[in-house]
């Protein structure tokens, strides 16, 4: 097998850094990221949020602000690959596609397909109002015609099978030159983070394509890493997928969680790919 890919989640979109500690600002980010990219993360995948004392749970879209978190992130960690993500809910991308263009991230994370996004207390009340992920393909193509025109490379989000099966009409479409998969289980109306489901999607992919999993959840993810690992898949954790280290306890930082997943990768035989073998690996350019 190849040589393991890690990526690190540094932060997400939904945890409260008032209560959980995710990296917001630049520096925070940075130096999470450096942990990370010690520990052995070649890709570092990064949500935007808004800066200034009690803003850091919301998103950001301000190319300003992608700017000098990449910015800051790409100067702690030489060679580093840059993974952006684009989700946002509605039919207004222009905050994301400028954020692209201002960054000119390596990878672009690219939602491939819509997602009743629901979750149910212990006593059946929704956890929030059932909303809807939005993203027909009109979305998806405007995602991707400007990853085309940067030189950004898509990571298809697949949040259910029907979304990876999706991934091969856009490539036979002419959408996208080639695919990218990153299977996101344990949403709870998605894709559960199941080890056996990993192996059943792999003839729904296609051929020679390089894919992950991520898996979302406390320490019980860490089996399901393992058979990515066993499978040959790029590997993902960070704060945005768990705070939960494989014994069960609080992780406390990314650099932990990618310590955690390089010994997955290593207890299955694989090396760790440094940030320049995995450019070779993705066909990236090399850093500049």
């Amino acid at each position: 097998m190849d040589d393991a890919i890690l990526t690190c989640a540094l932060n997400g979109v939904l945890t409260d850094p008032r209560e959980h500690k995710v990296p917001v600002t630049p520096a925070e980010c940075a130096a999470s990221a450096r942990e990370a990219y010690d520990a052995g993360a070649a890709i570092i995948h990064i949500h935007f949020r808004q800066q200034g004392e009690g803003r850091g749970h919301l998103p950001s879209w301000e190319p300003s602000v992608a700017e000098d978190i990449v910015g800051a992130i790409r100067a702690a960690c030489p060679g580093i690959i840059v993974n952006q993500t684009t989700g946002t809910v509605g039919k207004d991308v222009s905050g994301p596609l400028a954020c692209i263009r201002a960054t000119r991230p390596e990878i672009a994370a690219c939602n491939a397909g819509s997602l009743n996004y629901l979750k149910l207390r212990a006593n059946g009340e929704w956890a929030w109002p059932p909303m809807l992920f939005d993203n027909p393909v009109e979305k998806v193509t405007a995602f991707l015609d400007v990853m085309a025109e940067t030189g950004a490379l898509p990571e298809f989000e697949c949040f259910d099978t029907g979304i990876v099966r999706s991934v091969g009409m856009y490539v036979a479409n002419g959408m996208a030159a080639s695919a990218q998969y990153n299977l996101v289980m344990g949403v709870a109306s998605g894709m559960p983070a199941d080890a056996g489901l990993l192996a059943l999607l792999q003839p729904y992919m296609l051929p020679c394509s390089r894919w992950q999993a991520t898996l979302i959840g406390r320490e019980e993810i860490w089996p399901v890493h393992a058979r990515a690992a066993g499978l040959g898949g790029m590997l993902r954790a960070g704060l945005e997928d768990t705070f939960y280290l494989p014994d069960g306890s609080r992780a406390g930082s990314n650099g932990r969680l990618i310590g955690a997943l390089a010994k997955v990768a290593r207890d299955a035989g694989r090396k760790i790919a440094s940030p320049a073998s995995a450019r070779e690996m993705l066909g990236l350019a090399a850093a500049g």
